[in-house]
């Protein structure tokens, strides 16, 4: 609402909880000086207060109610004369009379006829209780402060002890009596006790205690816009923005276009198949593995396009998976049934190979401090090493099989692992404790929340679990439509808040779930050859990759985003303009 400059000053309306409202008489200059501004045409206050109507297309929303919000909101914001004229024109005061002295004489420091005026407002026997609970306590602290001991003390046993309420509290304040710098150590500061501002702290905690139908509660209005924009960003199927492009303008309802569906790029580096593509922890790069034993560092430039960065060689067999550092500045490559190199993301150099003698090493991951690294053995052993290659800790036994996903919780606490066909180990490092996830069926690879609250796990009947991991292990939803009769295929979280499901499939489409319904969105073709793996850039809410047997990579974007000008060749980039 605009607001033309006036040489006269503002009312003196209270904002909020924390000032002191004050009546307008009819004769004040500064209420005709506004009243006249708007001209004849503005309507008279209202003979009554409309209690009994209702607004809106269902007739659920009480007149009354809603003008006292807008009221509420507008004082809120600065705007006292509206605020004000608003009153006047509708009839419907904010708070009642009595309310308002109330809140002035608290404001003002009145703490006796505040809590006089209280037991006229019409409250239950607890609630005005605890509030002249509230009241007296500061009155009591005020007191000390100013020595008056004696007149504390009365306070204390007259006033206070009769209420019956925050029996530990009144012990408390009595040791005030006897020693004053008990008040320090229960938190009480001397800016407590000043003035208006301990008023207005009162009165503060008075809002939360007493009724909303009595005192408007502070930002009542905006809480009442942010949950209707909750209610429709969670009936959002397809809910991928954030909420800076939320408008209260229009109900909000994302298309299909806010889901990465359209080939932007097909990258074609890899000589042979592709089986493993993730992204890292900021999105600025992608890592990817493949049967050609090689491992390749893409970087994701800020206009969206993926080019490839180095070529990682040396390993001897298949690379089976690649593992970011924490703070991306390193990556982990797995070779099937050899060794694990760790590398330099800037340079490509190689900075250290770890193997163990007689054993392969089938998965890897890092400690959450990036001072270490965890990986599978080909002897179901489960490994921790420094960066150096010194043994940490090693878990012999049944841990791991020969087709293992690892991971390791945020706080290090737990490792996870399958250690049998259709289990998965949830392995407690300080309690050392074991829990289990039994699936009906073969697990082919899992996939660890961003929260680390939940676990995605790929079978081989050809569905998707979500198990919540916290506390007991519970399955959550289940995830169908995808192919998989042969090989290895693995899913991932993806998209705000995690919010969507993606797979692979031996079909050579891309599947995309919602999470919490379980509703499948969308299939994606283009590949021709199954596609093994998919993974979403957590910094590019529409960026998703997937890589494939075909022995290409496929980075899927919105539709908006598409490069135009048809096939491009860059090398071993391919710009596409839709699917193929």
């Amino acid at each position: 609402m605009g607001v033309a400059e006036d040489s006269e000053p503002p009312l003196k309306r209270v904002k909020g909880p924390l000032e002191e409202s004050k009546s307008l008489p009819e004769d004040h200059s500064t209420t005709k000086s506004v009243s006249c501004s708007l001209g004849d045409q503005m309507a008279r206050p209202l003979t009554s207060q409309g209690d009994g109507e209702t607004i809106g297309s269902q007739g659920v929303i009480r007149k009354a109610e809603f003008i006292k919000i807008i009221t509420r909101a507008l004082y809120s914001l600065g705007y006292d004369k509206s605020g004000a004229l608003l009153e006047e024109e509708s009839g419907i005061p904010l708070h009642s009379s009595v309310v308002n002295l109330f809140m002035g004489q608290v404001t003002n420091g009145k703490w006796d006829d505040s809590v006089a005026t209280l037991r006229t407002i019409g409250l239950s026997d607890e609630i005005m209780k605890s509030a002249s609970f509230l009241i007296l306590e500061q009155k009591f602290l005020e007191l000390l402060k100013m020595e008056k001991v004696a007149a504390a003390l009365d306070t204390l046993r007259n006033e206070i002890v009769p209420l019956h309420v925050n029996l530990d509290c009144v012990h408390k304040l009595a040791s005030c009596i006897i020693s004053p710098s008990q008040c320090i150590r229960l938190g009480i500061s001397s800016q407590d006790t000043e003035g208006t501002k301990s008023g207005s702290k009162i009165l503060e905690k008075l809002q939360k205690l007493l009724p909303a139908a009595i005192m408007i509660p502070e930002k009542r209005l905006e809480h009442l816009v942010e949950r209707a924009l909750d209610v429709q960003r969670e009936a959002c199927v397809f809910h991928n923005t954030s909420d800076s492009d939320l408008s209260l303008y229009s109900d909000h309802q994302c298309g299909k276009n806010q889901i990465p569906s359209q080939t932007l790029q097909i990258l074609e580096a890899h000589k042979n198949e592709v089986w493993f593509v993730q992204f890292s922890h900021n999105g600025k790069y992608l890592g990817s593995s493949s049967k050609d034993h090689s491992a390749i560092i893409w970087e994701v430039k800020e206009n969206g396009q993926v080019l490839l960065k180095h070529t990682l060689c040396g390993h001897q067999k298949p690379v089976l998976i690649v593992s970011w550092s924490p703070d991306d500045s390193q990556i982990l490559t797995c070779g099937q049934d050899e060794v694990i190199r760790r590398w330099d993301v800037s340079s490509g150099e190689c900075l250290h190979v770890y193997e163990k003698t007689g054993v392969g090493l089938i998965s890897c991951g890092w400690f959450p401090d990036g001072r270490g690294i965890f990986a599978g053995m080909t002897d179901k052993s489960i490994c921790l090493w420094d960066l150096d290659g010194r043994d940490l800790e090693c878990w012999k036994g049944q841990r791991t099989l020969r087709i293992s996903d690892m991971a390791i919780t945020d706080d290090g606490k737990r490792i996870i692992s399958v250690c049998r066909e259709s289990a998965i180990l949830l392995l407690d490092r300080e309690a050392k404790f074991d829990r289990l996830i039994e699936e009906v069926d073969m697990i082919t690879s899992f996939s660890l929340s961003k929260d680390n609250k939940f676990l995605l796990v790929n079978l081989m009947n050809q569905e998707i679990h979500l198990w919540s991991i916290e506390g007991d292990p519970k399955l959550i939803s289940e995830y169908k439509g995808h192919k998989r009769t042969r090989f290895v295929i693995r899913s991932c979280f993806g998209g705000l808040d995690q919010s969507f499901i993606a797979s692979g499939s031996e079909d050579s489409q891309v599947y995309i779930w919602h999470r919490c319904s379980g509703e499948l969105l969308l299939a994606l073709p283009g590949h021709s050859g199954a596609v093994n793996c998919v993974s979403w850039n957590p910094g590019n809410l529409h960026m998703l990759a997937s890589a494939s047997d075909d022995g290409t990579i496929r980075i899927w974007g919105l539709d908006r985003f598409n490069l135009k000008g048809g096939e491009q060749s860059n090398g071993s980039n391919h710009h596409c303009n839709g699917r193929s």
